[in-house]
């Protein structure tokens, strides 16, 4: 499998569990879908607290999950990867995750340690049937209706935990936005590091970020969202999200320009 960096760069095209050749329905993995990723991750924090303060918890909760239903049943009608519906998706998954692990610690009291320990057994476990079933991780082979429905839970999982750890992180251990933000760059490079010595390979260190990018793009998304009164720049969740919304249209425009050019 070829790299871009340290992360894993799918092939143009992967073998379908029949045995014929399919085009992957996740995007390549490249600078790009880096970018945008951690763009969602923001968009999905800064967008769910505004959604839950501005229509009410209960509300946002369905809507939310209503049109992450819908954006996934098109998506998995697809035959092929379209990153305008891709990314729609992402968001969506990127809001209820938040949604979810938001609800469990408000209305629920669940300590952010607990469901953050709870998320990461499940996601290990989907790991482990995921691979037990299909023999690899691997995104560039996600072919087929039971492979893409292992990633879309994999990654609500991974949205879900990241949401929680951020918020242990900033909020539990008292480390606050900003400083939460650059932990999670930090830890965000370690795969570059351990991978020059052979100790983590593409795969793993493709979780590893894609993990890692939700509370990477959700700190500093709340840091310039809230109030600072919670140590953040107070420019709102609303103008935050309609912002991050922006830069996510134009990074997506400019992706499909280099694409098209290559």
């Amino acid at each position: 499998m070829a790299q871009h960096s340290t992360m894993p760069r799918p092939n143009t095209h992967a073998r379908t569990a029949a045995g014929t050749t399919g085009a992957s329905k996740v995007p390549s993995v490249d600078a790009w879908f880096w970018l945008v990723k951690i763009l969602t991750t923001g968009m999905g924090e800064t967008l769910s607290d505004f959604l839950a303060h501005t229509v009410g918890p209960v509300p946002a909760v369905a809507a939310a999950g209503l049109l992450l239903a819908v954006a996934l049943i098109v998506q998995l009608r697809l035959r092929r990867c379209v990153p305008g519906v891709y990314w729609g998706v992402v968001v969506l998954v990127s809001v209820f995750g938040t949604m979810v692990a938001d609800v469990a610690h408000v209305a629920l009291d669940v300590p952010y340690a607990v469901s953050a320990g709870t998320l990461a057994v499940a996601l290990a476990a989907l790991f482990v049937l995921w691979h037990r079933v299909e023999g690899s991780l691997a995104i560039d082979r996600v072919t087929g209706l039971r492979r893409e429905l292992f990633y879309w839970a994999a990654v609500l999982l991974t949205f879900a935990l990241g949401t929680a750890v951020g918020d242990l992180s900033a909020a539990t251990l008292h480390l606050g936005y900003l400083i939460a933000g650059l932990v999670f760059a930090a830890l965000i490079a370690v795969p570059a590091v351990t991978a020059r010595a052979g100790w983590v390979g593409p795969v793993a260190g493709f979780w590893w970020a894609y993990v890692l990018t939700r509370p990477l793009g959700a700190s500093f998304a709340d840091w310039a969202g809230v109030g600072p009164a919670r140590g953040g720049l107070g420019l709102g969740t609303g103008p935050v999200s309609l912002a991050l919304a922006v830069v996510m249209a134009v990074a997506l425009a400019l992706s499909a320009r280099a694409r098209r050019r290559r």
